[in-house]
């Protein structure tokens, strides 16, 4: 379970009070779109992907290798967050508020947030979003509109990180479609524990070729070579 500590702030959270949090180990959701109020959770389990667990099952790596995507990063923020927020079965609810999407946005323009999209036929059809500190890479949310969009993407985000030096993959929260891929959780202790080490890296989120072939991206996400 997650925990709020402290009531929704009083004063106005800038990107270097969220860019604090998230090195502190929190990290900041809404009840709901329309509620402007942002609370602090810090749950006593964190889901983590550990970056050389990822389950690529064999039609995720056929459809890696079919390049049925366009994959592109960076390219269109507001795009894949409005694709986040959707409402979708299961989730008709969002805890992406305004007051997130303008944060996050400030942080892209800044180039502490990040993204991996899918494209297809000129469309994005999935995507994930998240903020890269130091070593540290902190997964907000991702969303798919066609078929393994998101887990392609999230398999590019792997192979970038790994190659890139990162040490931590932050999921927030395990929910049962992550762990099938290969999340896990950890204690809140282990979890500062990796934070605090992966704070003092330098991680290189540019590093791996936009264009990087479906064959380098498995090689780095199953061996990191």
């Amino acid at each position: 379970m997650a925990m709020r500590p402290r009531q929704p702030e009083s004063e106005p959270i800038t990107p270097r009070i969220l860019l604090r949090a998230y090195a502190a180990g929190l990290f900041p959701m809404a009840e709901d779109a329309g509620d402007d109020a942002l609370y602090w959770f810090d749950p006593k389990e964190r889901g983590v992907f550990p970056l050389d667990g990822l389950i690529v099952s064999k039609s995720l790596a056929k459809t890696l290798r079919a390049q049925k995507f366009e994959i592109r990063v960076d390219h269109d923020f507001n795009g894949v967050l409005a694709g986040c927020a959707e409402s979708r079965p299961g989730r008709e609810n969002t805890w992406i508020n305004g007051t997130i999407a303008q944060l996050f946005g400030q942080l892209f323009e800044l180039g502490f947030v990040h993204t991996v999209e899918a494209w297809c036929n000129g469309e994005l059809v999935g995507g994930l979003y998240g903020l890269a500190l130091g070593g540290a890479f902190f997964g907000e949310s991702m969303f798919h509109r066609v078929t393994d969009a998101s887990k392609v993407c999230l398999a590019y985000l792997v192979a970038r990180l790994r190659l890139g030096g990162f040490t931590l993959l932050d999921a927030q929260f395990i929910t049962p479609h992550l762990a099938s891929l290969g999340a896990v959780e950890i204690s809140r202790d282990e979890y500062r524990r990796k934070l605090e080490v992966a704070l003092m890296i330098h991680g290189d989120f540019a590093r791996l070729d936009p264009l990087a072939p479906p064959e380098q991206v498995l090689t780095l996400v199953r061996d990191g070579a």
